[in-house]
């Protein structure tokens, strides 16, 4: 099944060295919409709090 120009330019950022979607390890197994690439560094996410960051906060 080949992709269109467009599809490819607007997932370039996201698409893997198999030509696949790949997501950030955090947002692979989250339900939420705002999934992020794999090649951005996460900095921070409204639904994702950490073990550290809970511990820090009290």
């Amino acid at each position: 099944m080949s992709r269109s120009k467009k599809w490819r330019l607007e997932w370039a950022f996201f698409l893997g060295e198999n030509g696949r979607r790949k997501y950030n390890k955090l947002c692979k197994g989250c339900v939420h919409p705002c999934k992020q690439s794999f090649r951005a560094v996460v900095v921070s996410c409204p639904h994702y709090l950490s073990l550290r960051s809970k511990k820090c906060g009290n």
